[in-house]
């Protein structure tokens, strides 16, 4: 069998007055997109935080390619790639010069400009290769951090609201460029709230609510939206939160 790319086994991680996840099972296998949606504040951010172990768990355990997270060796962090609620780009530098430190701290070596000019081109930032990023719109601060969490080919994909600010040609690039990594074997962990982009590329579509995994969506189903609040309205009623 298959190792998943990665694997979430009762993982719990509670804030004060109770948010965060409860006992969340998730797995990514290779070549699959899987989205996690939810209202906010449902714990999408907390479950990717927790996953690339920005945020340790208070139970449960984090498998990233085979290897427990806690345990987890140095050089697995150059086979991940995540945007997680804000891009990581410097201000003072420009495009291309960002994309290159990015590239460098992957481990890209000497295959860092070769790569950063790929990048450049699929994400459509050769206008703004040499403008600094403080001067960039906030969509094109946005493909600067995709480009960078994409660009060093990892197999570990985990992206946050991945569309948020882009305009629909950066969304549509955006989706090639994670079907081209998915059919070359990455696994991809997606939130969206956007679920008619969802429906377009995930394998996988869980749905999670206060915290918890109440369901699933059928992928390339007709009225998502509609049986996306079925799947809240019913948990909220077996729990008591909806009357």
């Amino acid at each position: 069998m298959t190792e998943p790319r990665m694997l979430l086994q009762g993982v719990s991680r509670s804030f004060r007055g109770g948010a965060g996840i409860h006992d969340i099972d998730l797995r990514v296998e290779p070549g699959q997109i899987h989205a996690i949606v939810g209202l906010n504040g449902a714990g999408k951010t907390t479950l990717m935080r927790v996953a690339l172990g920005m945020l340790r768990p208070d139970a449960g355990t984090v498998t990233l390619d085979g290897h427990a997270l806690r345990a987890a060796p140095r050089d697995l962090w150059s086979r991940a790639g995540h945007l997680v609620e804000h891009p990581l780009a410097y201000g003072e530098l420009t495009g291309r010069d960002n994309l290159l430190l990015a590239a460098r701290l992957h481990g890209a070596g000497r295959r860092a400009p070769e790569l950063v000019d790929a990048a450049i081109a699929e994400f459509g930032l050769e206008p703004y290769r040499s403008v600094r990023v403080r001067a960039m719109s906030l969509g094109n601060k946005h493909r600067v951090g995709l480009a960078a969490a994409l660009q060093h080919g990892a197999p570990i994909i985990v992206l946050d609201e991945p569309t948020n600010d882009l305009d629909p040609a950066g969304v549509i690039r955006l989706r090639e460029a994670l079907e081209r990594r998915a059919a070359a074997g990455a696994g991809i962990l997606v939130s969206s709230h956007h679920l008619d982009e969802v429906s377009r590329i995930a394998d996988v579509i869980t749905v999670i609510n206060r915290g918890r995994v109440v369901g699933t969506l059928p992928p390339g189903g007709s009225e998502l939206e509609q049986a996306f609040f079925d799947v809240i309205h019913r948990d909220d009623l077996a729990t008591g939160v909806a009357a």
